[in-house]
Formats: C-alpha cells, sequence, structure tokens
C-alpha cells in the first residue's frame, strides 16, 4: 500500500511541475523552463517518455543539462526526505 502511494504521490508532484511549468512559460513570475525540468526529472522515474524527452533536451541544450543536474539534485533530496516522513 505504500509503494502505491508513493507512486501516486510522485505521479501528482511531477504533474503539478509540468503545469507551474507550463504556466511560467507565460507568466513572467515564474521560470516556466526550470519548473518543466524537475517535472520531467521526477516523472522520469514512473515514465519512458519522460526519461527519453528529457536526454533530448539534456542533449540539444548542453547549458540546461547543468540546471537539470542540479534539480535532479534537489529533488532526490526533497524524496528521500518526503519518503522519510512517511514512514
Amino acid at each position: 500500500m505504500k509503494a502505491r502511494v508513493k507512486h501516486i504521490a510522485i505521479q501528482v508532484v511531477g504533474w503539478i511541475f509540468i503545469v507551474l511549468g507550463i504556466v511560467g512559460l507565460v507568466l513572467p513570475v515564474l521560470q516556466g523552463v526550470l519548473f518543466l525540468l524537475i517535472g520531467l526529472i521526477i516523472l522520469s522515474s514512473e515514465y519512458a517518455w519522460a526519461q527519453h524527452l528529457l536526454h533530448k533536451v539534456r542533449t540539444r541544450f548542453p547549458r540546461l543539462s547543468r540546471t537539470a543536474d542540479e534539480a535532479t539534485e534537489k529533488a532526490s533530496a526533497w524524496m528521500r526526505r518526503f519518503s522519510r516522513q512517511q514512514e
């Protein structure tokens, strides 16, 4: 049961970041690209298409790759804290 809740939570958080990223592309106050990257990083653990898209973005935009690496570290730390709180 805990694995299912964790799976659903990861999907919800990932999709929230994707939606915030899309909104951020239109609104100047949000960092749309950063939110999209974080959402893709989170969803890449669940979906192959997100992993493939993230790889495409990293190869096409190497400068964003560094940002994605930093976002991966932050997302991993957040997920570790989140999973510990659930236990």
